[in-house]
């Protein structure tokens, strides 16, 4: 992912700094462990983020390049945790866990109701 203004803490309004914005590094975390998880899901089926634990451990001002590997560590039914990892080249800049749960899109938004 390009590091861009407006991923930047001084855009979203997280901080004053042009650097990688943490709600925009654990949004990267998210996106690559459900895009990591789609291709084995049923059309009728998307995973939900249910927990964040994660650490902001480097910099990354506007104009470098990061990247998000994940692994799931643990599979339990419809839970899926994955430890998550953000580098910019061979630095880390943020690394945890995140947990994702498997849900069926028709009964979700039933649940929702008029939130939908």
């Amino acid at each position: 992912m390009p590091v861009t203004e407006e991923v930047s803490a001084s855009h979203i309004g997280s901080g004053t700094v042009l650097v990688l914005a943490t709600p925009m590094m654990i949004l990267l975390m998210e996106r690559t462990c459900r895009l990591s998880v789609k291709p084995f899901l049923a059309d009728n089926e998307e995973t939900v983020g249910t927990h964040v634990n994660v650490s902001h451990c480097a910099a990354v001002p506007v104009g470098r390049t990061v990247r998000c590997e994940t692994e799931i560590i643990d599979l339990d039914r419809r839970r899926i945790v994955f430890k998550v990892a953000v580098y910019d080249g061979d630095t880390l800049v943020g690394e945890g866990q995140h947990e994702r749960f498997v849900i069926n899109i028709d009964k979700f938004r039933e649940k929702l109701g008029n939130f939908d």
